[in-house]
């Protein structure tokens, strides 16, 4: 940069921080973790305890994208991916669900992360607006995680 160049680097801001201090933590308190049954179980709990201290809207959300995915695709485990419900195949991300608080956005996001199956022709979504649960939406999510680990 010059001299009479206006850009300056800020950084992160402090919402990334913040995820990225979650998921530090996220994986020291699974390496502390001693069995498997364990693991998935105190998983789940997190995941559970996460949704719980959201705010509405985003909290009922986050329960009924939890409920569809975890009765579409029981093979998943929930996990905290950056301080988000997150759900994994084999240890690896399928999907995870976004508050519209986490980064301060105007809608929730359902993302899907490079391990589900989502391919459709040369280019496809990766990431789903959620702004209202209706039955509708369900069930495109129970299709598109169905989908996702086919």
């Amino acid at each position: 940069m010059t001299s009479t160049d206006q850009r300056t680097y800020e950084g992160f801001t402090a919402e990334e921080r913040a995820a990225m201090k979650d998921h530090a933590t996220e994986v020291k308190k699974a390496a502390r973790r001693t069995s498997k049954a364990d693991k998935a179980a105190e998983a789940l709990r997190d995941v559970l305890d996460k949704i719980a201290a959201m705010d509405e809207p985003d909290r009922g959300m986050a329960e009924r994208v939890h409920a569809v995915v975890t009765a579409s695709a029981p093979e998943l485990e929930p996990k905290l991916w950056y301080g988000m419900p997150a759900y994994a195949l084999n240890g690896k991300l399928i999907c995870h669900f976004q508050s519209r608080a986490k980064f301060k956005s105007r809608y929730a996001t359902l993302g899907f992360s490079d391990q589900a199956r989502l391919d459709d022709g040369a280019m496809w979504p990766a990431s789903y607006a959620l702004d209202e649960m209706t039955p509708e939406v369900e069930a495109r999510i129970a299709d598109l995680v169905a989908r996702a680990v086919a």
